[in-house]
């Protein structure tokens, strides 16, 4: 009889299959839930203090700058309420600003914002040049106003607060000296044993860092030359077979006009 009951083996592969289905979509559902988690915690609003030998190096200039010009340098990285990173020439970790022997000084204040992927404000950066007040404002204007020369702009702290914080701080000898604050600081000399830098390998920028373009083309362009010289070998022993068989089927139909 053919309406019997399926067979209990059928009836064990839907099941199994069933089984699957679900599995698989309760796998899928837990995957995207655990990838919004993920995701939704990626955003590090820290901002990143100078680096170890950033400060290190800072350090020494602007000792070198109080020695020439008798004002303390320094810079303060904040992330709004929060203090990142302080320096100076009396040495990383310490504020120019009210520091003992330091009656004058000139301090460099960066405040970062980062904000969030899903937030519509975008990160910011707060920069101003402080100083002693036997120094004017307009002459802080100036120093302030004299970073964007030097590339230290908003974007620059936004991308690297650290760097650009310590990078701010080693000109401000400068800008205080084109403002009038002070002599130009000394410039560093190297000492006797300082040897130049070996100069690049000669050549062209082009053919060195495009070799490896140039060489796909070029065998892009054999590969092309090879793929059209098959078709027109193809296409001509195409001809050669077809002319014969033509001038045979002609042949033999003039024939047997002929006879008819």
């Amino acid at each position: 009889m053919s309406g019997g009951k399926r067979p209990a083996a059928a009836k064990g592969r839907s099941n199994a299959l069933k089984a699957a289905v679900v599995w698989a979509v309760v796998l899928g559902v837990a995957g995207l839930c655990l990838v919004g988690f993920v995701n939704g915690d990626s955003d590090d609003l820290t901002v990143p203090a100078p680096a170890g030998d950033e400060r290190a190096d800072t350090v020494p200039i602007l000792q070198a700058a109080f020695a020439n010009q008798g004002i303390c340098y320094g810079w303060r990285l904040t992330d709004g309420y929060e203090l990142v990173s302080v320096g100076s020439n009396l040495g990383d970790g310490t504020a120019a600003a009210d520091a003992p022997g330091c009656p004058r000084w000139v301090e460099l204040t960066a405040d970062i914002t980062y904000t969030s992927e899903s937030s519509e404000a975008n990160d910011s950066a707060s920069i101003r040049v402080t100083g002693s007040d036997d120094i004017d404002l307009a002459d802080l204007s100036a120093i302030e106003s004299g970073l964007g020369r030097f590339g230290l702009d908003e974007d620059a702290f936004v991308d690297d607060p650290g760097w650009a914080a310590t990078r701010a701080a080693t000109t401000l000898p400068l800008l205080a000296a084109e403002a009038g604050l002070a002599a130009p600081a000394a410039a560093p000399s190297a000492g006797p044993s300082a040897a130049a830098s070996p100069l690049p390998d000669a050549g062209s920028d082009f053919w060195r860092d495009r070799w490896g373009w140039l060489l796909a083309t070029a065998g892009l362009f054999l590969l092309a030359a090879l793929l059209v010289t098959v078709g027109v070998a193809q296409r001509r022993r195409q001809l050669r077979v077809r002319v014969p068989a033509q001038r045979a089927g002609a042949g033999a139909a003039g024939r047997t006009r002929e006879t008819a």
